[in-house]
């Protein structure tokens, strides 16, 4: 009884979001409605509540889901039995272009989108990067090990394969305004053989 209770509630958190990532593509995090949540999920307005306390824990579970599969995709690669080199370039194409293909049909950038939450949104950011370059430097790690890199200080090295490709995320700018998926992949590529270029031995 107590499993399909939660697995019910999981559900329903689930649509949630999933309703939420449709309206803020639609209305914006502004003017959209813990009323039209309800209304687009097929629930009562209180039942929302009993899953989150506001709007704004709702957009934020929404862009933290995002980043969990992410993350999610990441340690997939890293623990897959491709060569180090090949792990590395997936990872920084898979960081960018997951994100980019989650938040595509926005007509504004995240940063736009949610100016009202930026600075929760970026101490958000801080954490994500930082959990993400801890898988990067176990691959890291892994490549030193079998002998194909020399880094001398793996977490800062990590961390520079994060901010390289930071610049490409649809933050700041919208998907539009970044460019073509393919120009995109063709970018991140570049910046991948020139990161893994300067750590080979």
């Amino acid at each position: 009884m107590y499993m399909r209770i939660s697995v019910q509630t999981k559900e329903i958190r689930e649509a949630i979001l999933d309703s939420t990532d449709r309206l803020l593509a639609r209305y914006g995090y502004q003017k959209m409605t813990i009323d039209d949540l309800a209304k687009d999920v097929g629930i009562g307005k209180g039942s929302i509540y009993l899953h989150f306390k506001s709007k704004e824990e709702i957009v934020l579970s929404h862009i933290d889901r995002i980043v969990e599969r992410v993350k999610k995709h990441l340690i997939k690669i890293a623990k897959s039995n491709e060569k180090t080199e090949t792990k590395l370039r997936e990872m920084l194409v898979l960081r960018v272009l997951f994100r980019f293909d989650s938040v595509q049909h926005y007509t504004e950038s995240l940063d736009e989108l949610l100016a009202s939450l930026r600075e929760k949104v970026n101490e958000r950011r801080k954490i994500y990067f930082q959990e993400e370059s801890e898988i990067f430097r176990e691959v890291l790690e892994e490549g030193i090990e079998n002998g194909s890199y020399e880094v001398n200080d793996t977490q800062k090295t990590a961390e520079a394969f994060i901010i390289a490709t930071n610049s490409l995320l649809p933050a700041s700018l919208s998907t539009k305004e970044l460019g073509k998926r393919n120009e995109i992949e063709e970018k991140v590529l570049k910046i991948a053989e020139i990161l893994i270029k300067g750590i080979k031995k």
